[in-house]
């Protein structure tokens, strides 16, 4: 059991899949086996997700730049550069005062593209500030959690009620 929180918490970590993969996969736990207690995994996934934050903030800038130039890594340090400042961009344009807000509703919008890493990122890039940005990431993780946890309940229980 304990492996199968500590499997939908790596995967809340990655890049991309996040708990918008996590989560559905916490629930797919949950049919297999009624035991599993989707509060714990949801709870998991979102610490799951939060950890990155503060490295990401702080340290994926500088590393995509020195990066960028590279060999073998520096394509995809490259795009990984453009993606967060097109998400920076592209969150100052639409936002103006209520960035914070607009960060929170860009994470928590449950659409690839988005997400703790994206929005991590982009507030990095805006050099916005660090304690009101990891507010606004984990009001949007959260959010994006309950959408997330919503929706494969739903899909579950038609699957279940369906298949039998």
């Amino acid at each position: 059991m304990i492996s199968k929180y500590l499997y939908v918490f790596l995967i809340s970590m990655v890049p991309i899949a996040e708990l918008r993969v996590a989560i559905p996969i916490a629930q797919g736990f949950k049919v297999a086996d009624p035991a599993f207690n989707m509060t714990v995994a949801y709870i998991i996934c979102v610490i799951g997700n939060m950890i990155p934050v503060p490295f990401i903030f702080f340290f994926a800038r500088r590393i995509l730049e020195w990066g960028a130039d590279k060999p073998v890594i520096g394509r995809f340090f490259s795009f990984c550069l453009e993606k967060g400042h097109k998400g920076g961009e592209t969150l100052k344009n639409k936002a103006g005062r209520g960035l914070y807000y607009a960060l929170w509703l860009f994470v928590g919008i449950p659409v690839p593209g988005t997400g703790a890493w994206t929005g991590t990122l982009a507030a990095s890039f805006l050099d916005m500030d660090f304690k009101r940005s990891v507010r606004s990431v984990m009001l949007g993780v959260l959010t994006a959690g309950i959408i997330m946890a919503v929706g494969s309940f739903i899909i579950a229980s038609g699957f279940t009620a369906i298949t039998g």
